[in-house]
């Protein structure tokens, strides 16, 4: 900026340019409109807060061509500042004041040696951002160093927590190494514990080769026991079909057993018989009738779908069903009368088909008249009497039978299955007979 024979030999500093423009548009927001510069009429109505940012070229200019203008802003400078104004005028900067407003006031009010004040304000603008600047380098060199013995501490504890991850890797690797050693003593243990096995089956094949030469001998002294039992069944089955007691309905029953055993017998020395019955095979396994805790084959689960089927193949097993327990969680949307109805027509198939004896008890505490059942032929139909509950009835029927007799109680009722187990019986789930029902 420069007046008729005055020059600055370099520009105003930034923050002098701005304050100069600042209080320029203050005073060109008091003037009155025709005292307005013309160039800067459109900006005088700019809002007071736009009225420097978006004018200041047009303002410097003014300023720098208009001295009229120029010294309106200077009266302003010098009423707000007057001690400061007149310090310059005598040619005297005052040591505490700002720098940028020294800078200011004298370029608008051009006392005596401005240029020079500028100049002075200008050195120590430049001397304050040079402090500013070097404290603001020494703040990042100390940030730099405290990142760096931050880095520092954190790569010590990275490394520590690495060798701590080696070692416990090595012991590790340590126990495995005397794992697998383990491992491998007892795989040539257990190759040689087969290998003695082996030897001892062969030594069993050969012994059961020496035995067959006997095995004639014993077989004529069966089959002539067989003849004698053969004679005593048929007596005692006549007895038993005389009787009317409990304890000669237990007596028929182990004699059927027995003639079961005697029929597996035949069938295992090929001798000649009359007696044919589905489980013969299952009872010539042991030549006695087999209790529940003998199903054949293999040992199944009470929900393995082969285990009804398995019960079902024991010679002279009893199958007592908790009736309305198998009706409800097969088909319990229907009346009672329709469930008992239809669970009778599925049995009367499964009889058929089985030849085994079927109870079927149904709770009839709560009847107010007798209920008309037509029961399959094979099938018993039993209703508790008042105040008593058909699982009562049930574990009665269990109790009973004789002991080492196979019997079958199908109920989902956790507290009827785990009695009757106690007492003997097999329970098998309600659903293995809605299944088997379903087959048939």
């Amino acid at each position: 900026m420069s007046s008729a024979g005055e020059d600055l030999s370099r520009p105003l500093p930034e923050q002098v340019r701005l304050n100069i423009v600042d209080l320029a548009a203050q005073v060109l927001g008091t003037m009155p409109p025709a005292a307005i510069p013309p160039p800067l009429r459109g900006i005088a109505k700019f809002d007071p807060r736009k009225r420097a940012k978006l004018g200041g070229t047009p303002i410097a200019a003014q300023l720098e061509n208009d001295k009229k203008f120029r010294e309106l802003v200077a009266e302003s400078v010098a009423g707000g500042w007057p001690e400061l104004v007149a310090s310059l005028a005598e040619g005297n900067i005052p040591p505490a004041a700002d720098p940028v407003l020294v800078a200011a006031a004298a370029y608008l009010t051009r006392p005596p040696g401005w240029e020079e004040m500028i100049e002075v304000a200008r050195a120590d603008l430049e001397q304050s951002a040079v402090v500013a600047e070097g404290a603001e380098r020494e703040e990042v060199v100390s940030r730099l160093r405290e990142q760096l013995a931050a880095q520092k501490t954190a790569a010590k504890e990275e490394s520590d927590r690495l060798r701590e991850q080696i070692r416990a890797a090595r012991a590790e690797n340590s126990d495995l190494r005397r794992k697998l050693h383990d491992a491998r003593e007892r795989a040539k243990a257990a190759i040689r514990r087969a290998e003695e096995m082996e030897h001892t089956a062969e030594e069993a094949r050969s012994a059961a080769s020496v035995a067959g030469s006997a095995g004639e001998s014993e077989l004529r002294r069966l089959r002539e026991r067989l003849a004698d039992v053969e004679r005593q069944l048929e007596a005692s089955r006549r007895a038993a079909r005389e009787g009317r007691s409990v304890e000669d309905a237990r007596i028929r029953v182990l004699l059927d057993a027995l003639q079961d055993a005697s029929a597996g017998l035949r069938r295992e020395l090929a001798l000649p018989t009359t007696i044919s019955r589905p489980a013969d095979s299952v009872a010539a396994s042991s030549g006695e009738r087999p209790g529940v805790r003998g199903v054949p084959a293999r040992a199944l689960a009470d929900d393995d779908p082969q285990l009804l089927d398995q019960l079902l193949a024991l010679p002279q097993v009893h199958l007592i069903i908790d009736g309305y327990n198998v009706t409800k969680t097969g088909y319990g949307t229907l009346t009672l009368a329709d469930q008992r109805t239809r669970l009778m027509n599925g049995l009367g198939g499964l009889v058929a088909q089985t030849r085994v004896e079927v109870t079927v008890v149904f709770d009839g505490a709560e009847l107010n008249a007798p209920v008309q059942v037509v029961a399959p032929r094979g099938v018993r139909v039993l209703f508790s009497a008042p105040g008593e509950i058909a699982d009562d009835l049930i574990r009665r029927l269990v109790r009973a039978e004789p002991p080492g007799r196979a019997i079958a109680v199908v109920s989902s009722d956790r507290e009827v299955a785990e009695s009757v187990r106690r007492m003997g019986a097999r329970p098998v789930p309600s659903g293995l007979l809605l299944r088997r029902l379903g087959r048939a």
